[in-house]
């Protein structure tokens, strides 16, 4: 079974792609939707988040306070790290073993869906990559018109973010998304071919 990781700037895509491919019967494993799972209300890492940034980081009714907790790591990497030590190591359990529930059942692929797949070392678990990527300045209007944020935030996300040309050279694929949606649904259509040549290889 191959595994592909599908990855992108913030507002370049990515979750466009992931949607396309699920409609093609390909198997998602969410990041951001494992991330949730692995601090939900009862989980050792929800224990370890408070323990380290105190109750101010809870909802009354003891789930994660994403909000105040965004607050604190935005701006202080140490602080960042060590939320980020609490929770990639259950997140990667549970991806791994999402991975080998779709192994198990005899699924020809299976995307990995990670928006911080090169960040995080991640691309070396991968056996091809998929990148979509657009123009800084088409993300930026994006992430202002699309998601309401004020310029100086948008601007502040896409500096924290490994610049997309980094990431370029060290991707198998790359999804140009800088033009219309049917415009990259028809490049999703084709890599979709592609990929499912090189899984029956």
């Amino acid at each position: 079974m191959l595994v592909i990781g599908l990855t992108g700037n913030i507002a370049a895509g990515k979750s466009a792609v992931a949607a396309r491919l699920a409609e093609f019967g390909a198997p998602i494993v969410d990041a951001d939707v494992l991330s949730r799972e692995a601090v939900a209300q009862g989980t050792l890492a929800l224990k370890a988040i408070a323990a380290r940034f105190g109750a101010q980081v809870l909802t009354p009714d003891g789930q994660l306070d994403r909000a105040a907790l965004r607050a604190i790591v935005f701006t202080d990497p140490a602080a960042r790290e060590a939320l980020n030590a609490i929770v990639h190591p259950e997140v990667a359990r549970l991806r791994d073993a999402a991975v080998a529930r779709h192994r198990a059942e005899g699924a020809p692929l299976v995307v990995c869906d990670i928006p911080l797949l090169f960040e995080t070392g991640l691309d070396a678990a991968m056996d091809l990559i998929v990148l979509v990527d657009a123009p800084v300045a088409t993300r930026r209007e994006r992430l202002i018109r699309h998601r309401r944020l004020a310029p100086a935030d948008a601007d502040a996300m896409i500096a924290a973010q490994m610049p997309a040309e980094a990431k370029r050279a060290r991707a198998h694929f790359i999804l140009e998304n800088d033009g219309t949606p049917e415009q990259l649904q028809r490049q999703v259509d084709a890599l979709w071919t592609k990929l499912l040549r090189a899984a029956n290889a």
